[in-house]
């Protein structure tokens, strides 16, 4: 065991280095690439130990919608704090979670009237696939307990979230401790053949789903969708006709679906949810990131009253048996409530409007650029792909990038050879300009 290091003698990089696992990080890698210690966050920017200013281009892992350090919600959260900073919520309740759910309700017209707490995505994911497993096990239907992702999906990594999730890295690492499921082609728009329109797309990718309904609806718990966008899936835009049709095909082969906007919701697509753009409801719609601001951790699973209706009895057995220690966290609720109170006050969908034009604008080089493809943006939410001949070292890209964008006062992620953009909703016209200046000189650094 490591003895402690000496706070007066140690950076705040070798005591994070030499105490904290980082995640999804080969902590190897930052043996070359050291950590930044972030000590201050204001508005769009972050400030590391040494007061150099990074402007945050995604929103520090898509969860700060109105700016780090935000006068409400710091405010709402003080407020509750003077109150009640947490109670369980098994056999309690407090105002805050009750407000916030009647809140969301409302956001969906009524759609989806009840709802369940965690406090991450991951979490939010595992109830829904639960709770539609536990639902028609209750309707005498227990053979219907697999579930339908999409490839290139992204739902969490806790077992049954990553059992729902096609992303390479993690089946490859985990595969052998998760659930078989049925994984059906994307409707992503890059996909299109010649002639082929977005529509064209998401129109074949739901006659295969159709294909495999057909013949396995019977053992179908759910499918499980990133609306709109499959933001972990490198940005994978799709039609809202995809959403349209797996809706119908839902209703008619008698399965659920669940809409994680865990990434895509809280006006990211913009609309409150994506799921909106298509007209439809889901039967689970899960939340996290950007409902508390970026400030605490807090998820949630929303679904309807015949769903809540069939948990609804006299034995404890049939209710929906699971929990978290911290679930309806009363300052989490309090950060939560604040963001939808800015929502209502200052007229957030409407200027994110403009503001994604201020995104197109700023990007605008990148459509020229003959090393890139597929640009893409929908809401706020802007992604190119690099074309692999234009790439040094496929391998080390992103890593290259992150660090050339860091030197440019920029702080972004690739995802493999996707690069991203998707800021807090406070960016001012500016800039967006200089994020997109920013971005273009630490490509020009890293590309052939």
């Amino acid at each position: 065991m490591k003895p402690f290091s000496d706070p007066n003698q140690t950076s705040l990089v070798d005591r994070s280095l030499d105490a904290v696992w980082h995640p999804c990080t080969q902590m190897k890698h930052h043996e070359s690439l050291p950590l930044i210690a972030i000590t201050k966050g204001k508005g769009a920017w972050l400030f590391d130990d040494k007061g150099t200013a990074l402007l945050d281009c995604i929103s520090s892992w898509w969860t700060n919608l109105f700016g780090h350090s935000n006068p409400r919600i710091n405010q709402a959260i003080i407020s509750q704090l003077e109150k009640i900073e947490h109670v369980m919520l098994a056999g309690f309740t407090h105002p805050p979670v009750v407000e916030l759910s009647e809140k969301l309700s409302a956001l969906t017209q009524g759609h989806l009237g009840h709802v369940f707490y965690a406090s991450d995505g991951a979490s939010a994911v595992e109830i829904a696939l639960k709770m539609s497993h536990h639902y028609w096990k209750l309707n005498n239907k227990p053979q219907k307990k697999k579930f339908v992702c999409l490839e290139n999906g992204y739902h969490g990594e806790t077992l049954g979230a990553l059992a729902v999730t096609d992303v390479a890295i993690f089946r490859d690492a985990y595969g052998s401790l998760l659930q078989d499921v049925f994984t059906v082609s994307s409707p992503d728009i890059r996909k299109a053949q010649e002639g082929e329109s977005a529509d064209d797309v998401a129109r074949r990718a739901a006659k295969k789903l159709e294909d495999l309904l057909k013949s396995e609806h019977q053992n179908i718990a759910a499918i499980i969708v990133e609306p709109l966008v499959q933001c972990a899936g490198q940005m994978a835009m799709y039609s809202p006709e995809y959403l349209r049709l797996v809706r119908s095909l839902c209703d008619r082969f008698n399965i659920h679906l669940i809409a994680d906007e865990i990434a895509v919701g809280c006006g990211r697509s913009g609309k409150f949810f994506a799921c909106e753009h298509a007209g439809i409801w889901p039967d689970f719609l899960t939340l996290s990131k950007g409902i508390s601001g970026g400030y605490l951790p807090l998820s949630l699973s929303m679904t309807t009253d015949t769903i809540y209706q069939t948990f609804y009895a006299d034995q404890t057995q049939q209710g929906f048996l699971h929990s978290h220690s911290y679930t309806g966290n009363p300052l989490a609720c309090a950060a939560a409530l604040a963001c939808l109170n800015i929502f209502e006050t200052e007229s957030v969908l409407e200027k994110n409007l403009e503001r994604s034009k201020d995104l197109t604008k700023a990007f605008a080089w990148a459509k020229e650029d003959t090393r890139i493809q597929h640009w893409r943006q929908q809401g706020m939410i802007l992604a190119f792909d690099i074309k692999p001949k234009s790439l040094k070292s496929p391998n080390s890209f992103s890593r290259e990038m992150f660090s050339a964008s860091l030197k440019e006062g920029v702080l972004i992620r690739p995802i493999g050879n996707t690069i991203y953009v998707m800021p807090p909703y406070i960016l001012s016209a500016e800039d967006a300009m200089q994020m997109g200046t920013s971005v273009q000189r630490a490509l020009d650094q890293v590309l052939v």
